[in-house]
């Protein structure tokens, strides 16, 4: 993984712009989904440490995405982005603008046209970011509410999280023999569920506990909040007949929204890409991808999605040594 990653912020005054160039070390795949599908979305959109929820969503031509940002005081803003132009896994194009939770636009406050390119650089996929502004009090307006701060801390620490996990799938799974486990998401109470889980099944964890402080320092990455870093970041926990039992804490201090139902998924590891990408394509049909199957820039092979029944699936091959 090349740590050095471009990222370029160019706020011109006389054109009432904001011009983005950010590469992230991922597929293209990968990349766009986390633009275009409301899930991925909602985990890191808003400014820290505002929560996104998103209320509906058409990435489509005509469309439009209606979302709220929620403040530590609960205090609530609505936003809306219609799609006047996109082309699937190239760019899209569209308005943003503060409205109500009814999407009626508030023409008080600063709206901007924003038009998005994604591109391949080598393995990597550099997203290239026009924002355009009326007028200038509007540009000046967006700055002063801390859009670069709070942008580009999110896809920073969505970064972050995401290749902390797969840096732990990979020390704690050493070879490529066929595994089923269970990935369990928790708000901040992993730790006293697991030692729960290990009081009645018997059992120790794989290479203990990892958190959030063990992460590896990366001078490229923002360093890990203090009042996340004694949170769970990896944990498995051998149940019956071999089945593994994996957490994590989905801190909401990193966008993380959990309910009942998206805290779960069944994660197979198979022995082969080739049965990987079988089994995905077969167990997926007729339901909802939310991450494409496709080389991750953490080495795995990765893909995530719904099946028709409404079952969160994962399925992992990495490549051993």
């Amino acid at each position: 993984m090349n740590n050095i990653l471009q990222f370029d912020f160019i706020a011109n005054k006389d054109n009432h712009t904001i011009s983005i160039n950010r590469e992230f070390a991922a597929d293209l795949q990968l990349v766009w989904a986390a633009w275009t599908e409301a899930d991925i979305l909602d985990q890191w959109w808003a400014p820290k440490p505002f929560k996104n929820k998103t209320k509906s969503m058409d990435c489509s031509t005509g469309g439009f995405w209606h979302y709220c940002m929620t403040g530590p005081e609960n205090e609530v803003h609505w936003c809306r982005f219609d799609y006047q132009k996109v082309v699937p896994l190239q760019s899209y194009q569209g308005t943003d603008a503060f409205c109500d939770e009814a999407g009626i636009i508030n023409h008080n406050m600063p709206r901007n046209n924003w038009y998005n390119k994604f591109s391949h650089v080598g393995d990597h996929t550099l997203v290239n970011i026009l924002l355009t502004f009326s007028t200038l009090e509007d540009l000046e307006k967006i700055i002063s509410m801390g859009f670069k701060e709070g942008f580009s801390a999110g896809l920073e620490n969505l970064d972050q999280y995401i290749a902390a996990q797969f840096y732990l799938r990979k020390k704690n799974k050493p070879n490529n023999n066929a595994r089923v486990s269970s990935y369990l998401n928790f708000p901040g109470n992993t730790e006293e569920a697991f030692n729960f889980y290990k009081k009645v099944f018997k059992s120790e964890f794989v290479n203990g506990i990892q958190r959030f402080r063990d992460i590896p320092q990366d001078e490229n990455q923002p360093p890990v909040s203090e009042n996340i870093k004694d949170m769970v970041l990896h944990v498995e926990l051998p149940i019956l007949g071999g089945h593994i039992l994996m957490g994590t804490d989905a801190p909401k201090e990193m966008g993380f929204t959990l309910n009942k139902g998206n805290n779960l998924h069944i994660c197979l590891e198979p022995e082969s890409r080739e049965e990987a990408k079988r089994i995905f394509d077969e167990l997926s049909e007729g339901g909802t991808v939310t991450m494409p199957l496709a080389d991750m820039f953490f080495g795995a092979y990765f893909g995530e999605f719904s099946d028709k029944y409404g079952i969160n699936w994962m399925i992992n091959f990495q490549q051993k040594d």
